[in-house]
């Protein structure tokens, strides 16, 4: 049978909160509350199991790739099925599964294929919502920023939280924590409006396509550079400040304040991109990084990691923002979405696998602040890919 979805009208409310829309703003809000209960103590949890940082590397680098192959798997059967409601229940019902398993595994072997469950499972969720919550919102799509912003609420909240418990409890809770917020999630979603159109073209059908763009591929590769950093920054942070003594509670608070540094650049971000438009938000953003990355290096004391956080804002956020607005920009006509899909496969995928398993060799090679040095280099390397390789380009829409 064929899944009927009724698509409510995208008006607002003078308080900007449309009745409809409340249910996304909860699910991301749980969502992201889960995710940063868990994902920040992994890395902790595989070290206390006794593992090897490149057999961490390994363990936190094959969940982006197999996201970014699942995701469109995932996404062909919900369209061929029109099952898109069911499948997002499906799939964060087996996420749930996927980590109450990992929480009792401690060998690689086990590790391994639990992981791969995990990322198998959680791959499509995000993509299923986001589609649906810019189906709503209809002709007023710019405002899904401020749907989005409560994700990083949610994070903001949780991990502080998180981080207190943990110290308390021990790692132990962080999973539970996770099963709680994501089974929250899961009675919200049998609330959400869940749209029955398509998350986008088939990945490699993009590809053919959009190759031949010489602009989206300086910034493809641009944002390759900068993702290894970012995925080092998110996959040995909590790893490096357990090396130098610092507590669970700081852990957490570190991602509370990186977390209220990106609600501004979210919020605010139809004025950033006319401001600074996304070339300017995008060399702000590499610029930041490499900032961020070598004022790690600088620790201890552990405390500098607060400040150091704040510039989580104007290197994750300002890179989303501006990579959306710029993936949008040069699509093809008809193309947007896959555009779209290659940037978040980049980010999410390829760039945050290499940085890491790159992360967890130069960590037990090299050790932590070579490390960061390393990843400095390699975002500086993009920073001057992109100034240099765009430098020739005069069109508006080139990088």
């Amino acid at each position: 049978m064929t899944e009927i979805v009724e698509r409510p009208s995208p008006a607002y409310t003078r308080w900007g909160i449309e009745r409809v829309l409340l249910a996304p703003k909860a699910f991301y809000f749980c969502f992201y509350a889960a995710s940063s209960c868990l994902m920040p103590f992994l890395a902790l949890y595989y070290r206390q199991a006794g593992l090897s940082g490149a057999q961490i590397g390994l363990l936190v680098g094959i969940s982006p790739i197999i996201t970014w192959l699942a995701a469109p798997l995932w996404g062909a059967l919900a369209d061929s099925t029109r099952r898109h409601r069911l499948l997002l229940m499906v799939t964060i019902a087996g996420t749930i599964s996927m980590v109450a398993l990992l929480s009792r595994a401690t060998e690689l072997m086990w590790l391994l294929p639990i992981v791969a469950g995990y990322a198998f499972f959680s791959a499509p969720i995000m993509p299923l919502v986001d589609n649906s919550v810019m189906d709503l919102l209809g002709e007023r799509r710019e405002l899904y920023g401020r749907q989005r912003v409560w994700g990083a609420i949610g994070w903001g909240v949780a991990a502080s939280l998180a981080g207190l418990l943990v110290d308390r409890f021990g790692l132990g809770f962080s999973f539970y924590a996770f099963i709680f917020f994501m089974g929250v999630g899961l009675a919200v979603s049998a609330r959400l409006r869940v749209s029955g159109g398509t998350i986008g073209q088939p990945f490699w059908q993009g590809i053919q396509t959009l190759a031949s763009n010489r602009p989206l591929v300086i910034f493809l590769v641009t944002v390759l550079f900068s993702s290894m950093g970012s995925g080092i920054i998110n996959n040995y942070l909590f790893l490096y400040l357990a090396d130098l003594g610092a507590s669970k509670t700081l852990m957490g608070l570190s991602l509370t304040v990186a977390t209220l540094s990106e609600i501004p650049v979210f919020f605010f971000s139809a004025i950033l991109l006319r401001k600074f438009g996304a070339r300017g938000l995008l060399l702000m953003s590499l610029v930041a990084y490499v900032v961020r990355l070598l004022a790690y290096t600088l620790m201890p004391p552990v405390w500098l990691v607060l400040p150091i956080n704040l510039l989580h804002g104007l290197t994750f956020s300002a890179l989303w923002v501006a990579g959306v607005s710029y993936a949008n920009e040069v699509a093809p006509r008809g193309m947007g979405a896959t555009a779209q899909g290659l940037f978040t496969g980049m980010t999410m995928g390829l760039g945050a696998a290499g940085g890491a398993l790159l992360g967890g060799t130069l960590y037990d090679s090299l050790g932590p602040t070579m490390m960061y040095r390393a990843a400095a280099v390699c975002v500086l390397v993009g920073l001057i890919f992109f100034v240099v390789a765009g430098r020739s380009r005069t069109s508006t829409t080139s990088v």
